[in-house]
């Protein structure tokens, strides 16, 4: 973390010198991640809070309700805009995780098995895979439900 004395070249401007000062390259309600618990003057955490459009205006033109989107424990993706990959979304919807199941009990020479792929929103089936495959030994029986990339935990924060 920063601290108030002179750390190579940062000072006691450190908010301006690492670019998040009012002069900052980004545009007023880009999320960005930052590896402190406590935001920044100016700046505020991605957790769902309202705020004031009078204090803040220039974020309430990028959020109109005056609610900051909550991004604990979220990954963002990218806004389908039309292209026909993730149909159906507008900005700033949520969405459920996607699951990743399958059970192979007892499995024999030859046996059948299937993984199944799905989004986990109940009665979206065109996001539903099935892969079959036949197995050549015996083991015993394994469950597993997940799909989840590694990741690093960061506080998203807003200006």
């Amino acid at each position: 973390m920063f601290r108030e004395k002179y750390i190579v070249g940062i000072g006691r401007d450190k908010d301006k010198n690492v670019g998040l000062g009012e002069g900052s390259a980004l545009p007023v309600g880009v999320p960005v991640p930052w590896p402190s618990a406590t935001p920044p003057t100016g700046w505020l955490k991605c957790n769902g809070a309202a705020f004031s459009s009078e204090m803040y205006p220039n974020l309430a033109k990028a959020y109109p309700t005056s609610k900051l989107p909550d991004l604990r424990g979220e990954f963002i993706r990218g806004w389908d805009d039309g292209r026909g990959v993730d149909n159906g979304r507008a900005l700033l919807s949520s969405q459920e995780a996607t699951n990743f199941s399958q059970r192979a009990g007892n499995i024999g020479d030859g046996a059948g098995h299937a993984i199944n792929f799905h989004d986990g929103i109940v009665g979206n089936q065109p996001g539903f895979s099935r892969f079959n495959f036949t197995s050549n030994s015996v083991g015993d029986g394994i469950n597993f439900v997940a799909v989840r990339p590694r990741n690093i935990a960061f506080n998203y924060i807003v200006r």
